[in-house]
């Protein structure tokens, strides 16, 4: 549940959201990176896959119980969406829609952590700003996304080669003779996938975010009594399980159609 710790009298309302949706910095102009993207996004990547390659290490016979019938369960179903989806042959296809669910649903559920928690931790600690929600990032979404475009690329070119790829996207859908309108629209289409897929995560988790930094400006400020705003915030952070979940199975179930359409011929 999301609830406010920050001392409206020390901030304006304009400089604790500012303060909440900046990201610690370092580096200037194209090369400023955002170190708590990177770190929260890498700590959490090594954490929970380290700790599925040890679970997948130490997985017993029989039925399965705990944490090992939950990653058990994540792998089936993304397994299966893959031999729904995907009808090509690929030993990457599978393990790719895996780490995308279980990566940008862990990174989403960093927003059901109370607001002020550890923003206003590191800045105890001296760290001026931290942003602990890296899918609220552009810059990591589209990282993501730009991936997913140029193993789609691979796919192409491994599925048709580059003539059968160029072929395809020169003559479909209208046929040789009009290639250029062809082409255009191809590059289109391409064009719109990564970024297609890197606005609706970013968007969608923002949103949500702005929610609950906004629950805890109104409470701070007086204007909601603080049990009301907290039953609020609470019933907002369940409601919000549910779209994390959705934003990575949307995330992945695109990143397989994609993969899908590289292996498929016209």
């Amino acid at each position: 549940m999301k609830t406010s710790m920050a001392d409206a009298g020390a901030q304006t309302s304009s400089e604790y959201i500012s303060h909440h949706l900046t990201n610690l910095q370092v580096g200037e102009g194209f090369w400023t990176f955002h170190l708590d993207t990177l770190i929260v996004s890498g700590l959490l990547g090594l954490i929970f896959f380290g700790l599925m390659a040890l679970l997948a290490r130490n997985a017993t016979n029989g039925v399965p119980t705990g944490l090992q019938n939950f990653i058990e369960m994540v792998v089936s179903m993304a397994d299966d969406q893959v031999k729904d989806t995907f009808h090509a042959k690929s030993a990457l296809v599978t393990p790719l829609a895996i780490t995308i669910f279980i990566w940008v649903f862990v990174m989403n559920a960093m927003d059901l952590i109370p607001v002020d928690f550890i923003p206003m931790t590191a800045y105890a600690a001296g760290v001026p700003y931290l942003k602990i929600v890296p899918t609220t990032d552009p810059n990591l979404t589209f990282a993501m996304s730009l991936s997913v475009f140029a193993i789609m690329i691979v796919l192409n070119i491994k599925y048709k080669g580059i003539g059968g790829f160029t072929r395809e996207a020169l003559t479909v859908p209208f046929g040789k003779y009009l290639f250029p309108v062809n082409l255009l629209f191809r590059i289109i289409e391409d064009i719109a996938k990564p970024i297609s897929l890197a606005l609706r995560l970013f968007g969608n988790m923002y949103a949500g975010e702005m929610v609950f930094i906004l629950l805890a400006v109104f409470a701070g400020a007086g204007f909601l009594w603080a049990p009301f705003a907290a039953t609020l915030s609470l019933g907002w952070a369940l409601f919000h399980i549910l779209i994390i979940t959705l934003q990575a199975f949307v995330f992945m179930m695109l990143t397989i159609v994609y993969m899908s359409m590289a292996a498929e011929s016209h």
